[in-house]
């Protein structure tokens, strides 16, 4: 939302916590949408608008003759015909209870969506999505506003975190696999936020530009994806202006691409204070006000009612709204399986298993020279400095913000900002310290604070290896004004690393960050936002109990001028506009950021694909991650005619077992533009074994969208293929030869 974890690993508990499936359904009612259509037709007008508007509890107290759950959202049933009562929660990393509004109640915090790209498995995904569907449901929540999958365009985005990074084929895939995830436990979940919702600063004016096969073929695409993937019961519509329409009365996406194209048949909710019309909006699609009390008007209520009996709106246009949005939860099981009345158990222990392990397979070795990690038994004396380390982690800030199972040591309110109402600098219990002392019982660790860089120093010369915590808090509703480490950490580092030559760095960052002090140090250790779990999963990572096998899902710029756009857009504006009315309070509201247009310049050669048009080396590359064994492609054989597919044997050369990434990146013989990940795995091999993978294209990447024909299209001819270990490795190419495809929108 807005402002506001196998499979199989949950079943015992789904069992309690779920109410059984009536068992038949007659033949009248098999199909989701002639179902909900025949509920519709037993509705009064009144009970139809109902449910197309819904409360936003913290503002709505009083409004309902049901409990109001302190949370995102609720709608009311209606009792005589089975229509569940909705309520409705934050969820992108776990259930939400941003700023406590509900006392004492407590939820698994996954790591970042980045950390969960970064595994680079779909199966990570899926058991994340799985596990806080179930601590939803024995919650009382039944929708939940998780499935972020928009595409990473700067860096700097305040919301990067919550996203699953730069690739369409990644982000798509990983979020269409957290959706099923989460609606395994018989609740919706969103896809979001649709489209194009790509910065944080001025994020509700902010238009975003692009032409049609470009978004086609980048931001689009992911959500295509993820949406044949996952199924979800909702689409959430973004704040934004896309083309000069708002996203949430936008004809093009939420009736042309969605419904037209794709096929949709659930239903769309607006994000909370995105609806600016009543008429435009349900016309063009939208068919939920959600969060009623942030918008300027109860635009889906009487004005809704209003619209229909003058005419702007059709009566069977009020009938598709309320039936998509039945047809979303009767697929998803939400309808016949309510919540239960009463809160359930929920084995917090087990689940935290389970973002232990996401964290785990999320992070990224960037950089390990001399072998400097895993730490050596040897080491006796260990120092570990800054980022709060010896109490918790850092995570990202927002409407996604969990309070995870174990407190929070650290929250520092904001006193200013746009997220200073729902928005807290938050650590969770997970002290890497603590953990470091348990998988090195025999050490001597130590932590400094690290305010002092002469007294770090001096810690560090006085131990065999100094650890650097480095952090950078971003969140939603701003975006940072720059890739630099806040609070001189760059001055620290390059002083801890003068002082001892076994320095390493562990980065808790929202997302990429510049890295002026990067060949002073031995070892450079990306942890994202680990999550409740990650001062465990980082320990292990150190000592090499945990073998890493994180991939980027996101570019790290060598310098910010790289980026298509060297700043953040519209925070010189917006920094401006806040001096002045700090100035003249009394005239304060005469200084607001006025709609402003973005130009989305790079087109589809989001992330990698710019970088490698524009001619430009990265810092380090999408795709890229270390291990502590190394891997051999060997006798890989490409296939084209129909469909590409690259076969090749992964074998484990080293004498850890190990986990790897083998990358397919395509683009068509003589084709001007970068190549684009066309498929990946992940394999995981013991010390010498092999195993022959393959890896079969999605055709889509391979095609280029046509806005005449309209469709995808396949050209004939040669085609490069690169086996590659990340988005710039060309050491292993191949070539084949593509038949002519045409694929529907």
């Amino acid at each position: 939302m807005n402002t506001r974890i196998k499979t199989a690993l949950f079943a015992s508990t789904l069992l309690a916590i779920v109410p059984a499936l009536a068992a038949d359904r007659t033949s009248a009612t098999t199909d989701a949408r002639a179902r909900a259509d025949s509920i519709v037709a037993r509705m009064s007008a009144d009970e139809k608008i109902a449910l197309l508007h819904g409360l936003f509890p913290p503002m709505a107290k009083g409004k309902s003759a049901n409990e109001l759950i302190p949370s995102a959202g609720h709608i009311d049933g209606i009792p005589r015909l089975g229509v569940p009562l909705i309520r409705e929660s934050d969820a992108s990393l776990g259930v939400a209870n941003q700023v406590e509004q509900r006392r004492g109640d407590v939820a698994t915090a996954l790591p970042s969506s980045l950390a969960t790209a970064a595994s680079f498995d779909p199966a990570i995904a899926r058991a994340g999505g799985a596990m806080i569907g179930a601590e939803a449901r024995a919650k009382r929540f039944n929708v939940l506003l998780a499935g972020g999958v928009n595409l990473t365009r700067d860096p700097w985005n305040g919301r990067n975190f919550e996203y699953l990074g730069e690739d369409p084929l990644l982000a798509g895939t990983l979020a269409g696999e957290h959706i099923a995830g989460v609606q395994s436990n018989r609740i919706v979940s969103t896809v979001k936020h649709f489209a194009l919702n790509a910065q944080e600063t001025g994020r509700s004016i902010v238009d975003a530009r692009i032409d049609e096969a470009a978004f086609r073929m980048s931001d689009l695409l992911a959500f295509q994806i993820a949406i044949e993937k996952g199924q979800p019961g909702s689409v959430m519509c973004a704040y934004n202006k896309v083309n000069g329409d708002w996203a949430c009365e936008n004809k093009f996406l939420l009736t042309d691409v969605l419904r037209r194209d794709w096929g949709y048949r659930g239903f769309v909710m607006s994000d909370w204070g995105a609806v600016h019309s009543t008429a435009k909006a349900a016309n063009a699609g939208l068919d939920q006000q959600s969060g009623q009390e942030l918008d300027e008007a109860l635009y889906f209520a009487e004005p809704l009612k209003a619209a229909v009996a003058s005419g702007e709106v059709s009566q069977a246009r009020i009938d598709d709204m309320v039936a998509r949005y039945l047809t979303g939860l009767i697929e998803t099981g939400a309808y016949d399986t309510p919540a239960p009345a009463r809160a359930q158990p929920i084995p917090y222990a087990e689940h935290a298993k389970v973002a232990q392990r996401a964290a785990e397979q999320g992070i990224v070795l960037l950089r390990n020279e001399g072998n400097a990690l895993p730490l050596a038994r040897t080491a006796k004396r260990i120092v570990l400095i800054g980022g709060r380390a010896d109490v918790g982690v850092l995570s990202g800030g927002g409407s996604s913000q969990v309070r995870s199972v174990g407190g929070a040591p650290v929250e520092i309110p904001l006193t200013s900002g746009a997220a200073a109402s729902f928005a807290r600098i938050t650590y969770h219990a997970s002290s890497p310290l603590k953990a470091l002392r348990k998988e090195l019982p025999n050490a001597q660790i130590s932590f400094v604070d690290g305010r002092d860089p002469a007294a770090a120093a001096a810690a560090a010369r006085a131990a065999d290896v100094a650890i650097v915590f480095a952090t950078q808090w971003t969140t939603e509703a701003q975006d940072v004004p720059d890739l630099s480490l806040p609070y001189d950490q760059d001055a620290l580092i390059t002083a801890v690393a003068s002082a001892q030559p076994n320095t390493v760095t562990v980065m808790e960052t929202g997302g990429p960050v510049l890295m002026p002090w990067l060949n002073q140090v031995r070892a450079v250790v990306q942890a994202w936002y680990p999550g409740q779990r990650g001062g465990e999963a980082i320990a292990g990572v150190l000592t090499g109990r945990v073998n890493p096998s994180g991939r980027l899902p996101i570019t790290f710029p060598a310098a910010a001028t790289q980026a298509p756009r060297p700043t953040p857009v519209g925070l010189d504006k917006l920094t401006s506009l806040e001096a002045q009315a700090a100035a003249n309070p009394a005239n304060a509201s005469n200084f607001q950021l006025q709609s402003f247009p973005v130009e989305y310049r790079e087109g589809a050669d989001v992330g990698y694909r710019w970088y490698e048009k524009q001619g430009q080396r990265p810092l380090f590359p999408f795709g890229h991650g270390l291990s502590y064994t190394g891997f051999a492609y060997r006798n890989p054989v490409v296939t084209g005619g129909k469909s590409l597919s690259v076969s090749v044997e992964v074998v484990n050369t080293g004498k850890r077992a190990g986990s790897d990434v083998p990358q397919v990146y395509v683009a068509r013989d003589g084709q001007a533009g970068p190549m684009r990940l066309a498929a990946f795995g992940k394999v995981t091999l013991a010390p010498g074994q092999a195993r022959r993978v393959t890896l079969t294209a999605e055709p889509r990447v391979i095609a280029d969208y046509d806005t005449a024909r309209p469709g995808w299209h396949i050209k004939p001819g040669r085609y490069r293929v690169a086996l590659a270990r990340d988005a710039q490795d060309r050491s292993l190419m191949l070539t084949t030869t593509l038949d002519e495809q045409f694929i529907k929108p």
